[in-house]
């Protein structure tokens, strides 16, 4: 693969590679099933949904769960996480490269992103909203670390790899023909569906 960034290294390597582990069990498929079944709530039955950075599909497994007759697709920079993934959904629903280098070729009912944005090289954010953007005819869902004002974090003893900012807000700001329609808090601590301190926007064209 062609990288631009870093960030797009350190994910497509060993370390998105062990992530997979960390991520999959039935716990976590139960706090998404209850997290989106909440950020879902405001958009009806989607037909199709486009996920960017799902890994190995916990988010998209729990989406299928809620609406069965859902079309799932991808963007999966990792080779492991994209081969399982692909097991999933199907390999042709897979593009296995960077966000970068995706270019969207039809629209779905909902472009996703969760826990991904924060990873992202800042200086490469518009390209991502952009692929958000025109993936989608209606819907876009933005889940990640919120703060009012850009900020670098360390992340798992690692640099330059974690940033928080109002990405939900610089969309709303790049496109005018987007609204808000729902937006919420997910908490680590919750006792029953934890998440990772997640805030999620939902957001629709006009």
């Amino acid at each position: 693969m062609d990288f631009k960034t870093e960030q797009e290294k350190f994910w497509a390597g060993t370390f998105g590679t062990d992530y997979i582990s960390r991520n999959k069990s039935e716990e976590y498929l139960a706090s998404n099933l209850n997290f989106f079944s909440k950020a879902f709530n405001q958009l009806g039955r989607p037909s199709s949904i486009i996920e960017f950075g799902p890994n190995v599909g916990m988010n998209l497994r729990a989406i299928k769960l809620l609406f069965p007759n859902i079309e799932l697709s991808g963007v999966e920079i990792n080779k492991t996480a994209a081969e399982e993934l692909s097991n999933f959904i199907g390999k042709e629903n897979v593009f296995n490269d960077s966000i970068f280098n995706y270019n969207p070729t039809k629209k779905f009912d909902v472009s996703l992103i969760k826990g991904v944005l924060i990873h992202i090289n800042p200086d490469m954010l518009p390209t991502v909203y952009e692929k958000l953007y025109n993936s989608s005819n209606k819907y876009i869902l933005v889940a990640e670390y919120y703060n009012p004002s850009p900020t670098t974090v360390s992340y798992r003893g690692h640099d330059d790899r974690l940033f928080k900012r109002d990405f939900a807000g610089e969309l709303l700001e790049t496109y005018d023909d987007l609204e808000l329609i729902d937006y919420g808090f997910a908490y680590k601590r919750d006792k029953a569906f934890p998440q990772d301190d997640i805030t999620w926007f939902l957001l629709k064209k006009k």
